[in-house]
């Protein structure tokens, strides 16, 4: 059967997408609370209202690195790297909300869910293009495929970022905080979290800070033209 090898190759990559979305699902609820915390309640409430919603509801993931993150199931995080930081004064409360905003951006745009669609669909590219530049440069054939594919994972990933930070850039200015919180976290993020940057740009998940933080500007000036 012609296509069994194919069909296969399909089979495995929904399964590889149903078993990450389970371990990561159990890894969130494992390792996170409810956030409840005093100095935040009042950006949960005025970020909600925003949206004509309740307070929003946000989580605690328990690990050290200062990240926000949004699962496939619509919860947001943020992780106890970040709320140290708010403890030590290294962070605001608004600069928090605009992390939790642009979480809410990738829930709103289903970018967590088609990331976990796209993790399936990498494997399945990197299969396929290792099996067929195997045949043509056997030695370096894999490896070129991992390459292409986490490019095209890279693009798509620096894509959402930017919709994102647009979405957050929105909600604040709605909520009152303004795009100040955000930016200023924006230009500070590489040391919060001692991260120098990835090498080879074009490979990096997340846009360079200053084109995300131009867009935004960008976003501002236009926001001001039709206000004209």
């Amino acid at each position: 059967m012609k296509l069994l090898p194919l069909i296969l190759i399909v089979a495995y990559a929904v399964a590889m997408w149903l078993f990450s979305a389970w371990r990561l699902r159990q890894q969130l609820t494992q390792n996170s609370t409810v956030l409840n915390d005093p100095r935040l309640a009042s950006a949960l409430d005025r970020l909600g209202r925003a949206m004509g919603l309740g307070p929003v509801r946000a989580h605690v993931y328990e690990v050290a690195p200062v990240n926000g993150l949004a699962a496939p199931d619509g919860r947001v995080f943020l992780t106890r790297g970040f709320l140290d930081q708010l403890d030590a004064g290294r962070v605001t409360e608004a600069e928090l909300a605009s992390v939790i905003a642009h979480e809410l951006g990738h829930v709103t745009h289903g970018h967590a869910r088609r990331r976990m669609m796209d993790f399936a669909g990498q494997n399945l590219v990197r299969t396929v293009l290792a099996t067929t530049f195997g045949r043509f440069i056997p030695i370096i054939g894999p490896w070129l495929a991992m390459l292409v594919a986490s490019a095209l994972a890279a693009r798509l990933s620096r894509e959402d970022e930017y919709e994102a930070d647009a979405f957050a850039a929105a909600l604040m200015v709605k909520s009152g905080f303004g795009t100040a919180p955000q930016k200023a976290l924006l230009a500070r993020l590489g040391q919060l979290t001692g991260s120098s940057g990835t090498p080879v740009a074009w490979l990096a998940s997340h846009p360079p800070i200053e084109r995300r933080i131009a867009a935004i500007e960008a976003l501002e000036q236009r926001w001001k033209n039709q206000q004209a």
